[in-house]
């Protein structure tokens, strides 16, 4: 399925922004408000008003905006355990790394489980935090199912992005910050947000029924867990073969972040690897060294504007000539080297 519209948005039910992380988040060294780039000639090449591009490849020391989450839930965890001495998490890279680093900062051991297809380049990245690498030898998910495994042990904390605990809630709740800030930016009519496993999609569909703004998530088609969910009205897993965009890997949907985005988000749409390729390079032209997941929000764009399988999309989300557009890239490029302009 290219696209899939939410006929059942229902905003009353979705939760406010947190507040509370975002004043957390405004106290640590280094803080500050990441860049939207305004992409003037895309704008005008692809019809609508106007294109910014949210730049989270430098966030607090890190190339990608899992910090936020990370150090939020790693702060309420500590408030809540001070006999912690290890974290644990599982993770596609980006996630893993925001642990590993927030960890070493708080003078902590760390323990990351990666999956068997996670790329050398984001496990030398983890392992450079000073964490511990473990590999799977399977999925993401059955990553998952190893670190909550290692939970069990004495003084060991799990720092979960996806299910029902705690941290999944409170990681959401640290996403809050990235979307706070776009408050001091003019007000976005669209928003495209990559999904994954759903954790940042709940937060921007919090800021996005708080703002007017339509939200639209973007999943790769080989792991389009959110679209399969919508359509069928249920958290649905999906098969996973692969994809470039190791960060949005993911076969199955957060409970933490299913009722928000089942209530919050106005439709997805679906892109292709080499779609994504294709998006990379163009950013890398333009001076943005962004990462296949941080890109995939410009290869959906494209995808509505030009594509007629996303007509109806395109029109339930009222994207014209006048339309606002922001892109949220999450990443730099965290997978593999970067790209010469």
């Amino acid at each position: 399925m290219r696209a899939f519209v939410n006929a059942a948005v229902w905003p009353e039910l979705v939760a406010a922004p947190a507040t509370e992380a975002t004043r957390f988040h405004r106290t640590l060294p280094g803080y500050r408000p990441t860049p939207v780039h305004d992409l003037p000639a895309l704008a005008g090449e692809l019809g609508v008003g106007s294109v910014g591009l949210k730049d989270e490849s430098a966030r607090l020391g890190l190339p990608a905006f899992k910090v936020l989450g990370a150090s939020w839930a790693i702060e309420r965890t500590l408030g809540s355990r001070p006999d912690v001495v290890t974290l644990v998490a599982a993770s596609a890279g980006n996630h893993g790394r925001a642990v590993a680093h927030v960890a070493r900062q708080r003078g902590l051991r760390c323990r990351v489980f990666l999956p068997a297809r996670a790329s050398g380049a984001r496990r030398t990245a983890i392992a450079s935090e000073g964490a511990e690498v473990v590999i799977v030898d399977g999925t993401y998910e059955d990553a998952v199912a190893e670190a909550s495994r290692a939970a069990d042990e004495p003084a060991v904390a799990e720092i979960a992005d996806v299910g029902a605990s705690n941290t999944a809630r409170w990681v959401i709740d640290g996403y809050a910050t990235l979307f706070a800030e776009l408050d001091s930016e003019p007000r976005p009519d669209v928003l495209l947000i990559p999904i994954g496993v759903g954790s940042l999609g709940a937060a921007a569909a919090r800021y996005a029924t708080r703002s007017g703004s339509r939200l639209v998530g973007v999943e790769p088609k080989t792991a389009a867990c959110l679209t399969a969910s919508l359509a069928a009205g249920v958290p649905t897993r999906v098969l996973t073969p692969g994809t470039t965009m190791a960060g949005l890997d993911c076969a199955e949907v957060s409970e933490a972040a299913w009722p928000t985005l089942r209530d919050g988000i106005h439709g997805t749409v679906c892109v292709t690897d080499d779609e994504v390729d294709a998006a990379v390079g163009e950013l890398a032209r333009g001076g943005l060294e962004i990462g296949e997941s941080g890109a995939a929000p410009l290869a959906a764009l494209r995808a509505l504007l030009a594509d007629g399988a996303c007509v109806e999309l395109r029109r339930s989300v009222g994207l014209d000539e006048e339309s606002r557009v922001v892109l949220v890239a999450t990443e730099g490029p965290t997978g593999r080297e970067p790209r010469s302009k």
